[in-house]
């Protein structure tokens, strides 16, 4: 059975990439069209490109993502396979102009789990273990994952596998991977992981996944205003200019609007307010 590193960009999932090899290394990125948030160094941007083969102006992501799976890849000596599916901006409207919420959440499925899956169905015959950056107190996260395993042990999903005669597409249920956790195996917790890339040469963001990612606190949302105004504004006008809001309780407008009493700082957050991706 082929193995696979699931790959976010984030510490956890790169230091399996580093500890775990894999007979593949996959990482799949998430791409917004707004101009005014496009990725500063053209020359990188351009490798990119070339890389997922498909145009890329910005990623919905701290744009230190990039840089880490740049420096990964080398500090682990294999190859990274990178992928994407339609941007943020496709998905969206795609689904009808309807915003993703912590109840529909389609966004990690169109944008990670589906290019994976499809990536994988046309690389890769016959069933793969697919390991998971779920550390030692994630245990929650990865029997949700459990859950979702067929009489095989398998996790399915439904991709486009062709075309049909008409021209419709023709969608089918693979089964996509026999999902691992190696840290929770393990019992490797966040110490071990901080403490393994102290001195290493690889770039990491503040904070992983999107820069607006709604099951992040208002408060913090507040503050990645403060890092990443652009972006955020993208996540402001895609709600003023679709159907509902992210999240249920403030707009995005409101909160980059906000007038804070007290200057916020990195480290008054840790990754338990960020949320996370699914991944």
């Amino acid at each position: 059975m082929k193995t696979i590193n699931s790959l976010s960009g984030g510490k956890t999932s790169s230091y399996i990439a580093a500890n775990y090899p894999a007979d593949y290394d996959v990482f799949s990125l998430v791409r917004i069209e707004d101009e005014r948030c496009r990725f500063p160094d053209e020359k990188v941007r351009q490798m990119v490109e070339d890389r997922i083969g498909k145009p890329f102006v910005a990623t919905a992501e701290d744009d230190t993502i990039i840089f880490t799976m740049l420096d990964l890849e080398q500090y682990i000596g294999r190859e990274i396979t990178w992928l994407t599916g339609p941007t943020f901006d496709e998905v969206i409207k795609k689904k009808g102009g309807y915003l993703p919420n912590k109840i529909a959440r389609f966004c990690t499925t169109e944008m990670k789990t589906i290019p994976i899956a499809e990536w994988r169905h046309k690389t890769i015959d016959g069933p793969v273990e697919m390991r998971f950056g779920y550390r030692a107190n994630e245990t929650r996260r990865a029997k949700s994952m459990m859950e979702k395993m067929n009489d095989n042990g398998m996790v399915e999903v439904k991709i486009i596998v062709g075309k049909h005669p008409n021209g419709n597409n023709k969608w089918q249920t693979i089964e996509y991977c026999k999902p691992s956790f190696p840290l929770i195996d393990a019992n490797i917790y966040k110490d071990t992981i901080e403490q393994f890339w102290t001195d290493k040469r690889v770039r990491f963001a503040y904070m992983n996944n999107c820069v607006g990612c709604w099951w992040r606190s208002p408060m913090l949302l507040s503050h990645m205003n403060d890092k990443e105004p652009e972006k955020m504004n993208w996540f402001a006008e895609t709600e003023e200019n679709n159907k509902g809001t992210f999240r249920s309780d403030v707009t995005f407008r409101e909160i980059m609007k906000w007038k804070r009493q007290i200057k916020l700082f990195d480290d008054d957050f840790n990754e338990c307010d960020s949320g996370y991706c699914g991944l």
